[in-house]
């Protein structure tokens, strides 16, 4: 019965894992929160930011990856936004596809 009962959590612990591991397409639990939070101070210092226009820029995060998407008026700020995100702690790359307003 002890045997039976440690195979059995053995199995579940496996499963667990498994279901928290990443992979090219998805990403794990700890991934997903650091990449949460990533965008959650990405977004704060856009916010903050008076050359950014943080209200008009969607941010997004995928394994260390911010994509900055939205609307802005400038040049300048979409360049502004770009090395906001990419001065923040665990970002590996940004890819900043902002449109300016007129062009």
């Amino acid at each position: 019965m002890k045997m039976r009962n440690m195979l059995l959590t053995a199995l579940v612990a496996m499963l667990v894992a498994v279901g928290c591991a990443g992979s090219q397409t998805q990403e794990s639990t700890g991934e997903y929160i650091d990449d949460a939070a990533i965008s959650t101070k990405v977004k704060s210092k856009l916010l903050v930011d008076k050359d950014a226009s943080g209200m008009d820029i969607k941010v997004e995060t995928f394994k260390g990856i911010v994509q900055l998407s939205g609307f802005v008026e400038s040049e300048q700020e979409k360049l502004r936004a770009g090395e906001i995100a990419e001065g923040i702690d665990g970002v590996r790359r940004v890819e900043n596809r902002i449109s300016v307003r007129g062009t």
